[in-house]
């Protein structure tokens, strides 16, 4: 049986991964925070430990578990999948949803789903490699119907330090633009919208995307 205000943040010490901590902090829920390091986070509960260490016990009884996981590097770039899928197969056949923190650049520029973001002429050469990453990650997932997974991809302009607005338009498979004509979106208003997914848990098996309003 799950805890309906009871969730998990794996990754909770990164920058995503505290934000995502404090506003699910802030509206009530019980947080068990995962991370390698020491706790850096605001959630009420703990467990050092890396992510493919983590193991179905570690997980029983949450509404909820929120990946946060990000790498950069060429080398470590394919654990986005190689973590996801370890999380998935924990959590496969139970309640338990897993929600990850997704990328912008598998997102679909046209309405036949045809072109992703990171494919297309304009899109910075620096961030393929991690889009093309997180677009392997998205698409391993879609293969599974075992788990209750849903995966958050933020607007093209991420913004770390961005102010937070409250407000912001909730979108599907395809880049989503405001009516600024802005693909934007600080970490701390994706935080909201990660916990409202949370909350609602309106989109099992589905990716969803979010751009400030």
């Amino acid at each position: 049986m799950t805890d309906t205000r009871k969730i998990a943040v794996v990754a909770s010490n990164g920058r995503n991964g505290r934000l995502i901590v404090r506003e699910a902090v802030a509206r009530g829920f019980d947080v068990t925070g995962f991370a390698r390091s020491e706790n850096k986070s605001e959630a009420q509960h703990f467990v050092q430990k890396g992510i493919m260490d983590i193991t179905a016990d570690d997980l029983a009884g949450f509404e909820a578990v929120v990946d946060a996981f990000g790498a950069w590097t060429p080398e470590t770039l394919p654990l986005h999948t190689t973590t996801s899928q370890h999380l998935a197969d924990v959590l496969s056949g139970t309640q338990t949803r897993l929600l990850i923190v997704g990328g912008a650049g598998s997102l679909y520029v046209d309405p036949e789903h045809k072109t992703q973001l990171y494919k297309t002429p304009d899109f910075p050469k620096e961030y393929v490699p991690t889009a093309s990453a997180q677009a392997d990650e998205l698409a391993e997932l879609r293969k599974r119907d075992d788990v209750k997974w849903t995966f958050v991809s933020p607007a093209g302009d991420f913004q770390a330090d961005g102010e937070r607005t409250g407000s912001y338009i909730l979108a599907g498979e395809e880049l989503t633009l405001n009516e600024r004509g802005e693909s934007v979106i600080s970490y701390a208003d994706f935080a909201i919208a990660m916990v409202d997914e949370v909350e609602s848990g309106n989109h099992v098996g589905q990716r969803i995307s979010v751009v400030r309003r």
